[in-house]
């Protein structure tokens, strides 16, 4: 199926941003809508970002509208997640996803709709 690395987390003082990026090694990848999840510990895993395959269409949770931003070049097989302004409630480990059926545009929220997982990438806010 393939492989997602993601890189880029770390530890920021709240207000500061980072930029994670996810590294695809997927066949369809130009033509696989992806996303950002987070799961903070003790709580489960949530939706925070998704872009479909031609990236013209984005979809956000609530928590990050406004504040983070979710990009992807399809040349270099990359994704990215700009995350400005952080709060310490956004710290969690960081994982990518994408869906290997292609072309979708829709339900990119959806924890099931997504078929490859990368390891994940710790994001620490400090107050």
């Amino acid at each position: 199926q393939g492989q997602l690395v993601e890189s880029g987390g770390g530890l920021v003082q709240a207000g500061g941003s980072l930029r994670l990026s996810c590294a695809a090694s997927v066949r369809t990848f130009s033509r696989s809508a992806m996303a950002w999840f987070r799961q903070a510990p003790g709580k489960e895993r949530e939706f925070v970002a998704a872009i479909s395959w031609s990236g013209d269409m984005t979809d956000y949770a609530r928590s990050v509208k406004g504040r983070f931003t979710i990009s992807r070049d399809n040349a270099k097989n990359t994704v990215y997640l700009q995350m400005s302004n952080l709060k310490p409630e956004d710290t969690a480990v960081y994982s990518c996803a994408a869906d290997l059926s292609e072309f979708r545009s829709y339900g990119l929220d959806s924890l099931g709709v997504y078929d490859l997982w990368g390891q994940g990438t710790q994001v620490t806010v400090s107050s």
